[in-house]
């Protein structure tokens, strides 16, 4: 049985064909595989468990029920960082700290969400550090729901003018970084999405997965007696 890696979904009731995919699939996940790794921006947003998912409560029942018959591991993006413990246990779902080694049949498989690859992006990452801190999480989470999400709102306004006015090669991830990350933890694979840049990437005998997107196609990278296959399609 297979283990299956995706990221990047963005899931938000604006996009219900990803919504309604991701169910699908979620539906039939048993027949195929033995694990699901979720490696980030699962949700276009997440500021708070008390948010109600408008919109995506069939999700949530997927999710839960799939839940039940595999291993769902859970890693945060950029996007949706405040999900917690409490909200991932509810949902049948484990949180993975970032990065995460996964060793399976023999093979150091390292799994990241992949923005702190992006180290030419000073900003972001200056940004990341902060919204990352207990202090900054804290008195986000302080505030009312509506304030949240109004400040959610203002956030992904200035980021999407932000990158307007950046260079690709600086939101794409550091290649001195990706090599110190192989120095440093061994891989014999990488796998990560973040940068929604699909492709294969060769260190090597280090093997480097950037997952895609699902906002038009799916994206699935399947592991299964040491052979990757990445599978996708239209959503449409």
């Amino acid at each position: 049985m297979a283990i299956n890696f995706i990221s990047d979904l963005h899931l938000d009731q604006s996009r219900p064909h990803i919504n309604d995919y991701f169910i699908e699939y979620l539906k039939n996940v048993e027949k195929d595989i033995t694990d699901l790794y979720i490696l980030g921006d699962l949700f276009e947003y997440w500021v708070g468990d008390d948010d109600p998912m408008d919109g995506l409560g069939d999700v949530r029942e997927a999710i839960i029920a799939a839940g039940e018959q595999i291993d769902i591991w859970y890693m945060h993006g950029n996007r949706d960082f405040l999900v917690s413990k409490k909200i991932c246990k509810s949902l049948n779902i484990e949180l993975l700290e970032d990065p995460h080694l996964l060793n399976k049949d023999g093979m150091r498989i390292l799994l990241l969400h992949g923005d702190t690859l992006c180290t030419d992006d000073h900003d972001y990452q200056t940004f990341r550090s902060m919204v990352r801190s207990n202090k900054w999480q804290d008195e986000m989470l302080s505030k009312s729901l509506d304030e949240r999400l109004e400040i959610a709102n203002n956030l992904r306004k200035k980021s999407v003018e932000a990158n307007q006015e950046k260079g690709e090669d600086i939101m794409d991830v550091n290649e001195d970084e990706v090599r110190s990350l192989i120095n440093n933890y061994e891989p014999d694979v990488i796998i990560h999405g973040h940068t929604h840049r699909p492709n294969i990437h060769w260190y090597g005998n280090v093997t480097r997965y950037v997952l895609g997107d699902w906002y038009s196609n799916f994206f699935i990278l399947s592991f299964d007696s040491k052979k990757f296959t990445i599978n996708k399609g239209s959503l449409k």
